[in-house]
């Protein structure tokens, strides 16, 4: 491999993981500080650290935009209905089952509903689960394990390429990074997920899909005060 390829090679490997360790990142650091606890914005970082974890990883994926190749999604109406099945698949123990609700997480209306702040913080909340959230994920675990498990030169292997064992893998990685509670949920969402790289071959149909689960899980969020859902 010559330097030229090398270098694309190491720029494209950071474009699709950078970002997500980022993310990552900015959730350890909210951990962190959650542990050494006191003052308000030490116990609920939250609200301050994810509006610098979504402008640092919006950053990133604007700086790395070219890498990705996104294209007009594929497959509009079973991607938008993946969507809809997962978000239903979420909120079902707490909205059909009758498991207790999740009221304890990031609640906006602690700086009271009119206020600039309650505005502001609800505004990169939205679009940390809505924007983000699904670029820095679909990117990663569709855009680049599902690839990398085939090939570890993965920009070689064509979006939506099948393996039993990359659709495993990334199933169950998925799923770990999720809240115990939430692994039944996340792991059929991993699966529905890589269905959608599969059947589509399309990244940007992944991001869709992942977007429609978010933005109507978003809505129940602010409808139902579940707030741990977030």
């Amino acid at each position: 491999m010559d330097s030229g390829s090398h270098f694309n090679a190491r720029r494209q490997l950071a474009a699709y993981t950078i970002p997500m360790a980022a993310f990552l990142g900015g959730m350890a650091v909210v951990s962190l500080l959650r542990m050494i606890g006191g003052a308000f914005w030490l116990n609920a970082p939250q609200y301050w650290l994810y509006p610098i974890q979504t402008l640092v990883c919006a950053s990133l994926l604007l700086w790395f935009r070219r890498e990705y190749g996104f294209r007009l999604p594929r497959n509009v109406i079973f991607t938008i209905a993946v969507g809809v099945v997962v978000f239903l698949l979420w909120i079902a123990p707490q909205a059909f089952l009758g498991f207790a609700s999740r009221t304890d997480g990031f609640d906006p209306g602690i700086f009271g509903t009119n206020s600039s702040v309650y505005w502001a913080i609800l505004l990169f909340r939205f679009l940390r689960l809505v924007v983000v959230v699904p670029l820095v994920e679909e990117i990663f675990w569709r855009g680049f394990l599902l690839r990398y498990f085939i090939n570890e030169r993965f920009a070689t292997v064509p979006f939506g390429s099948f393996s039993w064992f990359s659709f495993a893998a990334v199933t169950i990685g998925f799923t770990l990074v999720h809240l115990t509670a939430d692994w039944p949920a996340a792991a059929i969402t991993g699966a529905l997920y890589n269905l959608v790289a599969f059947r589509t071959k399309s990244l940007t149909s992944c991001i869709l899909a992942h977007s429609v689960t978010n933005v109507l899980l978003g809505l129940w969020i602010m409808q139902s005060r579940q707030w741990g859902f977030w």
